[in-house]
């Protein structure tokens, strides 16, 4: 008998398992990552508060003229250096990285390299 394993219930699972270790606060904010088929999103969230204090994604038009001839590795990392320039503007300069649950590697990792290339510390 061969059982298939849902792979979008084990991630939900590693990013339930992570999310008892990482909260955002005021003064560390989380930088947490969602990866979909086409696209990516970051976000820097104060948890204490619930507020998203920015966001960047593939999907923005600042970077969205520049997307077209790149992999979506190199897209990625463009999303983590537009990420880290938004938080640098609003005075957030250490974050917690949540990678929502992904394995740290591909495009996840390109996405923190972006955002430690454009300033952020975690």
């Amino acid at each position: 008998m061969v059982t298939r394993i849902d792979n979008y219930a084990v991630r939900v699972k590693r990013h339930y398992r992570q999310r008892r270790h990482i909260i955002g606060t005021p003064e560390r904010p989380r930088l947490n990552v969602y990866r979909s088929t086409n696209h990516i999103y970051a976000q820097v969230i104060d948890d204490e508060a619930g507020n998203t204090l920015v966001a960047a994604s593939t999907l923005d038009a600042e970077i969205r003229g520049e997307l077209s001839e790149k992999t979506k590795t190199e897209a990625a990392a463009l999303v983590g250096e537009l990420i880290g320039k938004r938080a640098k503007e609003k005075g957030v300069t250490k974050v917690v990285f949540d990678r929502g649950g992904y394995l740290y590697t591909g495009r996840v990792a390109a996405l923190a390299d972006g955002a430690r290339k454009a300033g952020l510390d975690f």
